[in-house]
């Protein structure tokens, strides 16, 4: 049986690479990759189901393109939802930990009323937000910002009445009206004490670049 698991991660592997030949840097390959590893690190003390946790991290971002394609008019946890419904309809799984997983892809973004329920799609959930902050968060957040065209930085706005996808979409945008409550989101104990030292690193960060954007130091 662990065989056939092991298999079952091999193969969601090899179909989950195939929808980021194109992706965009802040979404593209290497973030899920980190998102496995955080589950690796999570999973575990959690004790979750770690063949659940490692398709559904592997498959998480699968519909990623279909968002930016839109400019975020899809959601691309309930296409990735829909996408992973044929891959797995072919891995040596039982119908639950199938579910289990679309569930998971589904409400990694958590948004609506689409909450994570089981202990497998809480842990994705953590470790997809862990990659949104501290210090690799701030350089993602920069580059979705290089992605779309935004500027470096815009004082003159109040950033939380800008739109996204636009020339404000600013890595400090995404940090005061996203970023900065992601820690208080967590939903295991082990991702709430990670992101403590996480959201400590980014915070100090943006307070230093205000300052040396205006000269202070």
């Amino acid at each position: 049986m662990e065989t056939d698991l092991d298999e079952a991660v091999r193969r969601a592997e090899t179909a989950a690479r195939s929808f980021f030949r194109d992706a965009r840097g802040s979404h593209d390959w290497e973030h899920t990759r980190r998102v496995c590893h955080l589950c690796e690190r999570i999973g575990p003390a959690e004790n979750a189901d770690m063949a659940v946790l490692r398709i559904a991290a592997l498959l998480h971002d699968i519909g990623r393109a279909d968002q930016d394609r839109g400019q975020g008019r899809v959601c691309h946890a309930q296409k990735g939802a829909e996408l992973a419904g044929p891959i797995l309809h072919h891995l040596p799984l039982s119908a639950g930990r199938k579910e289990n997983i679309r569930h998971c892809i589904r409400t990694h973004r958590f948004r609506g009323d689409q909450r994570p329920l089981s202990l497998e799609a809480k842990a994705l959930f953590d470790a997809d937000k862990m990659d949104a902050i501290g210090a690799v968060g701030v350089a993602r957040a920069y580059l979705f910002a290089g992605e779309i065209g935004a500027r470096l930085h815009n004082p003159d706005v109040d950033v939380e009445q800008t739109e996204s996808y636009s020339i404000d979409d600013t890595g400090y945008r995404e940090f005061k009206v996203k970023l900065v409550g992601i820690k208080d989101r967590m939903l295991t104990p082990t991702g709430r004490r990670m992101a403590e030292e996480r959201h400590a690193f980014m915070t100090a960060f943006f307070k230093r670049f205000l300052a040396e954007y205006d000269g202070v130091c």
